[in-house]
């Protein structure tokens, strides 16, 4: 026999949530780091946004390292 289907679609329910989390506390995260990248004043907007895709970018990444 094989392993339940109910087992296995809960076993990825499981993985996607916390898939989810992981990118909805990156999100905040990657504001965080924003705004205080533009309160320190020491690097140009441009580069602030790009911290800020850095961090999203790195929390996708763990997104997806848990879900597949």
């Amino acid at each position: 026999m094989g392993i339940p289907v109910m087992s296995v679609a809960t076993e990825q329910g499981q993985q996607r949530k916390s898939a989810r989390d992981v990118r909805q506390d990156t999100r905040q995260g990657a504001r965080d780091t924003k705004q205080d990248c533009r309160a320190a004043n020491d690097q140009s907007n441009a580069a602030c946004r790009q911290d800020k895709r850095a961090t999203k970018q790195k929390g996708r990444q763990t997104g997806r390292d848990i879900k597949y």
